[in-house]
């Protein structure tokens, strides 16, 4: 491990020399996740894209992506586009990644079940805000805004994160 490396520990993220408290999926950490259980997967995965809101917030990288009205994320295993982002219409399952509440005003994507996504497996793994400090996710990792946006600035391409059983 490096310390460019994200990696999770039982007291938070652990990412260039700092800890930052963090929530984790309403399922746990688990080695084999699967789509709705709300676990955050085991595993190594890396950082594949940075999505944000140019209404809201500045890029924090010039490799950020703006995320527009209209961009969805496919979860829907019986989509061929499953775990990928799509644009409305859609008539399959989907998030959408334009919300009136801030919880994905900054994402970062992984690479968990992407870009060959396997039915069933799991989608949309993102590393974003919190709704509230303790509230869990349905299986992504989620910060406050302001250690969200100090760990974007400094993140890179490709950036590991590390999610080891308990």
């Amino acid at each position: 491990m490096t310390p460019s490396d994200l990696v999770l520990t039982p007291i938070g993220l652990r990412f260039m020399g700092r800890k930052f408290p963090c929530t984790i999926g309403k399922g746990g950490i688990a080695p084999n996740k699967r789509e709705g259980d709300g676990a955050t997967p085991v595993g190594t995965h890396h950082i594949v894209g940075m999505l944000y809101r140019p209404d809201r917030i500045p890029a924090p990288q010039d490799w950020a992506t703006p995320i527009l009205p209209g961009d969805l994320w496919s979860d829907d295993g019986e989509a061929q586009d499953y775990n990928h982002m799509v644009r409305a219409p859609y008539a399959f399952s989907h998030e959408t990644l334009r919300r009136a509440d801030p919880l994905y005003d900054l994402v970062l994507l992984t690479d968990w079940n992407w870009p060959n996504s396997v039915k069933g497996r799991g989608s949309a793994i993102f590393l974003h805000q919190w709704r509230r400090p303790g509230y869990p996710t349905e299986g992504c990792i989620a910060f406050s805004r302001q250690n969200l946006r100090w760990i974007a600035e400094r993140l890179q391409p490709g950036a590991r994160v590390i999610v080891q059983s308990r």
